[in-house]
């Protein structure tokens, strides 16, 4: 079976910018990258929480453009995606997460008011053996969305779990290998409880989340940007003489 294919989607039972936001619009691409009608047309699930999962929330035939363009993340923190280098086609796909048509499906499936102003877009390109701990996301988020980046999964160890109560890892109602574009996006909660098992690499993906107001937003990118600049600076200070 290929690691990525629905069948491994397992059931059991817009970056605030600094400065000015770059706009779907700017990029003269091919294509969406984006399949929001595969998104509108996947039921919300609401068992134990809110939630949905699209296998192929990235379109296949514009996944390699995405990955070619991922940008190089050699330590396991999250980063603005502003902050980071990165091609046209990376740059493309978070122009889209961050237009207003992606706000409207997502308060639309969740009956939710949002908004782009109200978007954190960070990106990831590690995990180490700490992360996975099963956890429900804080309260200032709306709502989160992770979207997949790697080609393939074969590792046991972090395939994202939706979870019935805090303590065990094996009482999941659904189960997603991170790749081939999927979208997992659940309302936050006090009970949506999420976590994976250790895998330490590569583990590239996206997350984006609405936030309770802009302004909220606009602080937690920037404590999160000054974060990952403290993160590039440390193994520097250490090599010096």
């Amino acid at each position: 079976m290929h690691p990525c294919s629905a069948a491994d989607q397992t059931s059991r039972s817009a970056l605030i910018w600094i400065n000015q936001p770059p706009r779907a619009e700017d990029y003269e691409a091919v294509m969406e990258l984006l399949d929001l009608d595969a998104f509108r047309r996947t039921p919300l699930a609401t068992d134990p929480f809110d939630y949905v999962v699209v296998p192929n929330f990235i379109r296949p035939e514009g996944l390699a453009a995405a990955l070619r363009d991922f940008p190089r993340i050699d330590d396991a923190g999250l980063a603005p995606a502003a902050a980071t280098r990165h091609g046209p086609a990376f740059a493309q796909l978070v122009a889209e997460i961050g237009g207003d048509a992606v706000s409207r499906a997502f308060a639309e499936k969740f009956g939710l008011a949002l908004s782009p102003e109200q978007l954190m877009i960070m990106v990831r390109g590690r995990s180490d053996a700490r992360d996975g701990r099963i956890h429900t996301d804080s309260a200032a988020k709306l709502v989160t969305a992770l979207l997949y980046l790697n080609e393939s999964w074969a590792a046991e160890g972090g395939r994202l779990r939706l979870l019935r109560s805090a303590h065990d890892i094996e009482d999941a109602v659904a189960e997603v290998a991170p790749c081939g574009g999927a979208l997992v996006a659940f309302r936050r909660s006090e009970h949506s409880y999420h976590g994976h098992k250790p895998h330490v690499g590569i583990r590239r993906y996206v997350m984006f989340n609405w936030m309770g107001h802009a302004g909220l937003a606009r602080r937690e990118t920037l404590r999160h940007g000054l974060s990952a600049a403290v993160k590039r600076l440390l193994p520097r200070r250490r090599g010096a003489p």
